[in-house]
């Protein structure tokens, strides 16, 4: 498809998401493909300039599309900032043959099932239009190598792909990342070994909990690895992109000579039928579940930790699932960085209220160590306005003021923004397209490891 002058008019465009009928062409047409997760809701929870407000909806009909249209109308109907979009809705079963056939749109977004999320997208960049999709893109070896031809092909069909990597736009991961690349701070990345890696990150994530103001109601195949993912190809997803992200900034990385996997398990979460009902509004398991149900215990196999190396630096990936987080709490994060001069470490605990917090752990006796710290917050505070850091015992809290914290949900925004450049351009960096093919290796070369065990 030709966007050049076209898509570039529409990108500069400064008014909202309420084009003229002159403008309606040069805009950013989306198209929702059968949205069955939240995410395909909140990448229009923003109003974004140069986006049509027409969105074609293709899907089946039930209850997973009747819960993305509830989303939609309420950012429409909010008080404040609401949002304007109008919903043209193809229900049927040949929703994807429709949506191609039709083209009514020039950006596919795909988030719901992960077992059909491959073959959707390939089939989205065949007939030539741009895929921007949630995470994970692929579960599997086979949708690996499928997702690997569908890159290989993009270029051809003047077809862009992109993946939703909202973490990068957290504000202690970004920091992890600025501090880590301050020599005088950080010193270099250590290489670790498998027994004690240089990289450990982690995450933690619940199965009951809040989408915009209301509890989530998750599908039942959520619980179902051949359709949601095991976590380790799944939420796993994002802790191996921030470890290319952070570590290695935009150095291409290759899957097939860069990475070493080591080994990699995998572990279920109980949950109770009361539990899943709660949850997903069920009154039985469905008979895809039975497998995984031991005395009315639903045993979802939803953590996993890989070890792996990447451009030999030794690095541990956990993702975990529970039912519930404590109270006053929500999704966790850790993630530690070992330098020569300094470990980076994120927390998110009781201890931190719960809000993720970056601290700076020096590891060297060296004089000077406290001024250069001080020197490096300065020069990031160009960038960071109102960044500091505090003594917390024999390490450094970094301040972060609370305008640059911005929520998960805020952050599917700037995710569309970074695709809306790159369609601008014409292209995805390269970098970014190898970084995406490694992190999926890993993923579910990293499943299938745990498998065998």
């Amino acid at each position: 498809m030709k966007y050049s002058y076209l898509l570039v008019a529409g990108l500069l465009a400064t008014a909202c998401n309420q084009p003229t009928a002159k403008e309606d062409k040069a805009m950013v047409q989306l198209i929702t493909l059968d949205p069955g997760h939240f995410h395909a809701a909140l990448v229009q929870k923003s109003t974004t300039p140069g986006i049509d407000s027409v969105v074609h909806v293709y899907a089946p009909d039930g209850p997973e599309l009747e819960a993305h249209l509830a989303l939609i109308q309420q950012y429409n109907t909010r008080a404040d900032q609401p949002t304007h979009w109008k919903e043209e809705v193809y229900k049927g079963k040949d929703f994807l043959e429709k949506m191609i056939a039709e083209k009514k749109g020039n950006v596919v977004v795909i988030a719901g099932n992960n077992q059909k999320k491959t073959a959707y997208i390939h089939a989205s960049v065949d007939a030539g239009l741009n895929v921007l999709a949630d995470k994970p893109m692929a579960i599997s070896e086979a949708d690996f190598n499928l997702l690997k031809e569908t890159f290989e092909a993009a270029p051809g069909k003047k077809a862009l792909l992109y993946d939703i990597m909202t973490e990068r736009s957290e504000i202690t991961n970004i920091l992890q990342k600025e501090f880590l690349h301050q020599s005088a701070v950080f010193g270099e990345l250590l290489k670790g070994s498998a027994e004690q890696p240089a990289v450990e990150i982690e995450s933690v994530h619940h199965f009951y909990k809040y989408v915009s103001g209301k509890t989530l109601k998750r599908p039942t195949w959520f619980f179902d690895p051949a359709q949601q993912g095991d976590a380790l190809a799944d939420v796993n997803t994002h802790l191996v992109d921030l470890v290319q992200w952070i570590c290695f900034d935009t150095t291409i990385i290759n899957y097939e000579k860069d990475i070493q996997l080591t080994r990699a398990e995998k572990w279920p979460t109980p949950l109770s039928f009361s539990q899943f009902s709660t949850i997903t509004g069920a009154t039985a398991f469905p008979d895809f579940l039975k497998s995984f149900v031991t005395d009315t215990v639903l045993k979802v196999p939803a953590n996993g930790t890989v070890y792996y190396a990447v451009n030999g630096v030794h690095t541990r990936s956990t993702a975990l699932w529970n039912y519930q987080a404590p109270e006053g709490g929500g999704d966790t994060h850790y993630a530690l960085m070992r330098g020569t001069k300094a470990n980076l470490v994120i927390r998110q605990g009781k201890a931190e209220k719960w809000k993720p917090e970056l601290y700076i752990e020096p590891q060297t006796k060296e004089s000077g160590y406290e001024e250069a710290l001080q020197a490096a917050v300065k020069q990031l505070q160009a960038k960071y306005p109102g960044l500091g850091v505090e003594k917390n015992g024999a390490n450094w809290k970094v301040l972060i003021p609370e305008n640059l914290r911005t929520g998960h949900e805020a952050h599917f925004a700037e995710v569309l923004q970074r695709f809306l450049q790159f369609l601008k351009a014409g292209k995805v960096p390269e970098w970014e397209v190898k970084n995406m093919l490694a992190k999926y290796y890993v993923t579910t070369k990293g499943l299938a490891m745990a498998k065998q065990r």
